[in-house]
């Protein structure tokens, strides 16, 4: 891939979706991992209005560190870049004591962070007239579908969903992302353990991009060794589990002879 292209290509894609669509800018969630600070700085080098909202509940504080340290990079290397800091440890603290207690299993109240974010981003881009950028990388969105449903996979726009994890670490090196967040084990930070993606799914990004690959193009088993079997096994179980969250909503079309 080269990587200077692909930057400059999906900056301009930004740029033009955005004024094409009458609006001011982006929001961006930044929770100080890779997608989120590759995503906010191609936003950031469109010259458009830019919020880097970063949004903690009950959040690890290197996590909020890591977030905190590049929005302030962000801000310093691009002045149409604005910094923002809501705090949603309360509203879901609100929502802890509002939930049935049945119902707040680990995974849902995970979700609800997730979904708790969402409303404050667009809360955000509504008063600012700006469109919600999402940060979800290819094997995320199209892959596994490793992301909450209305959550961080409610957005307007997806500026790196097509491109692998690999690929996103290239462009923020490319970019002069900053080195911890390089260095960070991929998180979603919706976990009280704050429980890494890959303990979570059970391989790692390179791995699940191998087998996103052996998919696409059709290989044949036999050729595989046993680590590589399970992984596409895992790969194989989560992308038909979460089929729901990457198709279009279906649509009961009602015959015309019933109108």
């Amino acid at each position: 891939m080269n990587t200077q292209k692909t930057i400059d290509h999906i900056v301009r894609w930004l740029k033009q979706y955005c004024t094409g669509a009458g609006l001011n800018g982006y929001v961006v969630g930044i929770s100080g991992g890779i997608d989120s600070a590759v995503t906010s700085t191609l936003c950031a080098r469109t010259h458009l209005p830019v919020i880097a909202l970063i949004m903690p509940i009950y959040q690890h504080p290197d996590q909020v560190s890591l977030a905190a340290d590049h929005a302030d990079w962000l801000a310093t290397a691009h002045t149409n870049v604005q910094k923002e800091h809501t705090d949603l440890s309360d509203p879901f603290s609100s929502l802890e004591k509002t939930l049935p207690a049945p119902i707040q299993d680990d995974l849902t109240m995970a979700n609800t962070r997730s979904r708790l974010r969402m409303l404050a981003l667009y809360a955000f881009a509504g008063h600012n007239r700006m469109l919600v950028a999402g940060t979800g990388n290819k094997v995320e969105d199209f892959g596994i579908g490793f992301y909450t449903k209305y959550g961080d996979g409610g957005v307007d726009i997806s500026p790196i969903a097509d491109l692998t994890k690999t690929e996103v670490y290239g462009l923020g090196e490319a970019m002069g992302i900053h080195e911890g967040i390089l260095r960070a084990a991929p998180a979603d930070g919706l976990w009280a353990d704050n429980r890494t993606d890959e303990s979570q799914i059970g391989a790692t990004y390179a791995e699940l991009e191998a087998a996103m690959r052996f998919e696409e193009m059709g290989g044949n088993t036999d050729q595989l060794g046993e680590r590589e079997r399970e992984v596409l096994s895992i790969y194989r179980k989560l992308n038909g589990a979460n089929k729901h969250k990457m198709l279009p909503i279906p649509v009961c079309r009602i015959p015309e002879e019933f109108r």
